[in-house]
């Protein structure tokens, strides 16, 4: 028998909205209290939240999560934490959006319920673990063919004061220090030493 129930909801970033998971877990059922909720990415399982809520999971609890990638996107470790809950803890897990994925003994047999959730938890981890690098592979390819086309990418570079050559050459006579000339046009050091070496190279 099932004691207490548990949810967790998971965002990747502060600017997500959870309402959706929050509305599923009330309709589950599951207490304001027992819900745990980490907002980061899920390609591990350090996460505070989670980490507190799998301390928590005794002998036949329930785990709640809406789909399966809100636990997690990392197929070997999700497989891993998979194993934690329903084989170390001996929890049950239920993945509201996939209703084959769900290991409290419905079935009336703990064999096929054991067989029909570990099948079903290799192909969806391995879809979510497919998911994540097919979304890195897109970016990296997408990010090859702006290149190939000549877009700059990342932060554009800060345009040179018109004072800029009259400063650089007190700095070069040494009249200055390279941070009071950094000062004076309103930059980092680091930022107008790299203009000092882009001005020396092209005059050779």
């Amino acid at each position: 028998m099932n004691k207490n129930l548990y949810g967790y909801i998971r965002v990747s970033t502060f600017a997500q909205r959870d309402d959706r998971q929050w509305a599923a877990m009330e309709n589950f059922g599951i207490p304001p209290e027992r819900i745990f909720v980490d907002k980061q990415s899920g390609k591990d399982f350090r996460r505070p939240a989670y980490q507190r809520l799998i301390n928590k999971l005794t002998c036949n609890d329930t785990l709640v999560v809406k789909s399966l990638d809100r636990l997690g996107r990392n197929y070997d470790e999700m497989i891993q934490q998979l194993d934690i809950i329903t084989r170390e803890k001996q929890a049950a897990i239920v993945v509201i959006d996939l209703p084959l994925l769900d290991t409290r003994n419905k079935y009336g047999n703990d064999l096929t319920a054991k067989l029909i959730s570990n099948l079903v938890i290799q192909v969806f981890s391995y879809v979510a673990e497919m998911e994540r690098t097919m979304i890195c592979q897109r970016t990296m390819e997408g990010l090859t063919a702006a290149r190939a086309r000549g877009i700059k990418l990342g932060r554009r570079p800060i345009d040179k004061p018109e004072s800029f050559e009259s400063i650089r050459a007190q700095w070069e006579a040494k009249q200055i220090s390279a941070r009071q000339a950094a000062k004076r046009l309103g930059v980092s050091c680091p930022t107008f030493l790299k203009w000092g070496k882009m001005s020396a190279e092209d005059r050779l």
